[in-house]
């Protein structure tokens, strides 16, 4: 014997979804005849549509004056809760359709840093020499538990093979080394050393809500890789600023306010330009902590997605790879 579902109360309960729909344009407009107009249906159609809709939920949706109406105290609040509601169904079906049209979407989802310092400058090139391309930009730090539905076509991340069905391939090793404008050093003359700096002020990333980026690099890891103790700073020295956002660093070391820590893949365009320097020599390079660009197996064939990969290689190059201080880089 067929064993036969439960009905669904949950579905059998909910109210008609014509009706809703005539209820949120009559709500927008705060007038039946526009909401017709709205909706391409007769006026008449609009009023016995909200008057199911009052009946279904035991309550009255608008105050009638003539042909003005306005809502409610539970119209109202059931305006705020569909409303949202049908704006979630519209921009669900408009990602659906948009994925029959001649364009071609390709997701790439990186950390807000990496968005922020390397990518966004290179996008403008990427549109212009990729026209026929909607690149879908997905920001986290959260590279193992991606929200439901988001299955990106790259991820780059410290995490070899971050996803099963997941190719991945190096792009650059980290590099860090201190940073600061040229002007806070000028006004700090006495930072000589990595001793000197560990008195100094303090840009520092605090591992906190970071724990899906892989190995964590602060003041306290790279000083002690130079057998520093950053405990035996002294209690009189400047501020010690702790932020788990990279960006919120750069932009306050952009501002003079102190020392950060620089990922050479990020700020080496900040020292070409001149806005930040190195004050020291010293750097922390692991070379086996690497970067990964993580391809989703069953586009590997995928026209679009091998031209953003290779677009990625090629912005990388070789010389992110190496030691910015080898020579034979």
């Amino acid at each position: 014997m067929i064993k036969q579902n439960e009905p669904d109360q949950t579905l059998i309960k909910m109210p008609s979804l014509r009706a809703v729909k005539a209820f949120v344009a009559a709500a927008r407009y705060q007038n039946f005849t526009r909401a017709a107009e709205a909706l391409c249906v007769t006026q008449g159609a609009i009023s016995r549509q909200i008057r199911e809709l009052e009946v279904h939920l035991g309550t009255e949706l608008f105050e009638r004056a003539g042909r003005a109406v306005k809502l409610t105290d539970a119209g109202s609040n059931f305006y705020d809760v569909v409303q949202l509601s049908f704006t979630s169904i519209a921009q669900a079906a408009e990602r659906m359709r948009s994925n029959t049209t001649s364009k071609h979407v390709v997701t790439l989802c990186c950390s807000p840093a990496f968005t922020n310092f390397w990518l966004g400058p290179r996008l403008p090139s990427f549109f212009e020499s990729y026209p026929e391309i909607d690149l879908n930009l997905v920001v986290t730090q959260n590279f193992l538990s991606m929200e439901s539905g988001v299955h990106p076509d790259f991820i780059i991340c410290k995490m070899m093979k971050s996803h099963d069905g997941y190719h991945s391939q190096p792009l650059v090793c980290d590099v860090i080394y201190p940073v600061c404008t040229p002007q806070y050093l000028e006004q700090h003359p006495e930072l000589q050393s990595i001793q000197d700096l560990r008195d100094g002020a303090l840009l520092n990333l605090s591992p906190f809500g970071r724990s899906q980026v892989a190995e964590h690099v602060d003041w306290n890891v790279w000083f002690a890789h130079h057998d520093i103790d950053l405990k035996a700073r002294p209690s009189h020295a400047p501020h010690f600023f702790n932020a788990n956002d990279y960006n919120v660093l750069i932009q306050l070391a952009l501002a003079h306010q102190g020392v950060a820590l620089g990922w050479h893949y990020l700020v080496a365009p900040l020292i070409e330009k001149g806005l930040l320097i190195r004050p020291v020599k010293e750097k922390l390079v692991h070379r086996e902590t690497l970067h990964y660009l993580n391809s989703n197996e069953d586009k590997a064939r995928d026209p679009s997605c091998c031209k953003l990969r290779d677009w990625l290689e090629e912005q990388f190059g070789s010389g992110l790879r190496q030691d910015p201080d080898d020579s034979n880089a």
